[in-house]
């Protein structure tokens, strides 16, 4: 007898709810075991392991990262990748609830692989490390561990209950200036101060930064400053952050910060350097009709997600690169009120809650039904593929 969708969502729902207990433990597991970028090598082993024992085919050290993997239930299109992070904010754990993220991630994966077993293509599990500095997910783009998937898919425990993530491109720049040591008393004109010259450009960004657009702005911090105060500096270094609405935005903005180190490094008779320091983040394009799929499969559970609220926006993620290779959804689901925030020590504990546990088997229904319709009907993914080249072609 033919299955209809409805069969499918009702068998996946009870494979999810016969490793209820499963998934909440490793998520349990990993919140008591923080580990940090590129260094989550107990996380990736009982996350692939997991995998492993229930007959997904494991790859692992994808991308050239030793705790990043890929695992696979069937093969070829069409394909749908179920993200899993697990890095940790270093001294507040688990304070952006990774944890969660990946349980349910493996919860899901698990489930599909029992109710569909690889016959209508293929369900990826894709470890990505590294997401709260490092950029796993940007590496695995480059690396093509995305090629031929359809849909990647997650969620986010956070403080909203939203349907998309309103996340901002972001990245780092080193500027470095070089100036000319003197003994400040002594031979003061022979000097050419390049901490003067750094602190400059600190001025020209905070007169740049009152004409940007929303969302964007730069942070800057001292690195390097000089060794002792009865010497002129002859070399000086600062870190700046850069964020900005959308991928665009964020090169016009480090396009301004090289001309201010420039023009600043012709005032002072400095020379200086500006390079990128970090792996740049894009901006998150949200797949609107797999949001919504998602947003219905997990009103079923009494969590009702809304847009975001408008001009909020949340930071930035490395599923931002990936969003802008195929159609993704980043959704929010609060496990603590709004009068609280992510990257504290009230979200770390809020992570391994009763409230985290509701959130987290819900979630992973919600994500194992929505990766199921990706796999079972073509015309959500050609709708899907459909709006996500609109929206590329438009540089949205």
């Amino acid at each position: 007898m033919t299955r209809t969708p409805e069969d499918v969502h009702e068998e996946l729902r009870g494979a999810v709810a016969e490793r209820a207990r499963l998934v909440w433990e490793a998520a349990l597991a990993l919140h008591a075991d923080p580990e940090y970028a590129f260094a989550e090598h107990r996380a990736a082993g009982l996350l692939t392991g997991a995998l492993a024992r229930e007959g997904f085919t494991v790859e692992r050290g994808v991308a050239g990262m030793p705790t990043a993997f890929a695992a696979r239930s069937g093969d070829g299109r069409p394909s749908v990748a179920l993200l899993l992070e697990y890095d940790a904010l270093p001294g507040l754990g688990h304070a952006c609830g990774h944890n969660l993220i990946a349980a349910a991630g493996l919860g899901a994966a698990l489930a599909l692989h029992t109710v569909l077993g690889g016959a209508h293509g293929c369900v990826m599990a894709v470890g990505t490390p590294a997401e709260e500095g490092g950029g796993g997910k940007a590496v695995e783009v480059e690396a093509g561990v995305f090629d031929g998937v359809d849909a990647a898919l997650m969620f986010h425990p956070g403080v909203h209950d939203w349907r998309y993530a309103p996340l901002t491109a972001q990245v780092q720049y080193r500027v470095a200036f070089h100036g000319r040591a003197a003994h400040p008393t002594g031979n003061p004109t022979e000097g050419i101060d390049a901490l003067a010259a750094l602190v400059e450009l600190f001025n020209v960004l905070a007169v740049v930064g009152r004409r940007l657009p929303e969302a964007s702005h730069v942070q800057g911090i001292v690195t390097d400053g000089g060794r002792a105060t009865n010497i002129v500096p002859e070399y000086a270094e600062g870190r700046f952050g850069l964020r900005a609405l959308t991928t665009r935005a964020l090169e016009d903005l480090a396009g301004q910060l090289r001309e201010c180190a420039e023009g600043v490094a012709r005032a002072t008779g400095t020379t200086v350097e500006v390079e990128r320091a970090t792996v740049r983040y894009e901006h998150f394009r949200d797949s609107d009709v797999l949001s919504a799929r998602f947003a219905e499969h997990l009103s079923g559970k009494g969590i009702v997600l809304t847009p975001p609220a408008a001009g909020v926006y949340l930071g930035s993620s490395d599923i931002g690169n990936v969003s802008a290779r195929l159609p993704a959804i980043h959704p929010f689901v609060a496990i603590m009120g709004e009068e609280g925030s992510d990257h504290t020590a009230e979200f770390a504990e809020a992570a391994a809650s009763e409230r985290a546990r509701t959130v987290l088997l819900a979630a992973t229904e919600a994500l194992a039904c929505t990766a199921a319709d990706v796999l079972l009907h073509p015309e959500l993914r050609e709708e899907a593929w459909r709006q996500h080249r609109s929206r590329a072609a438009a540089d949205l």
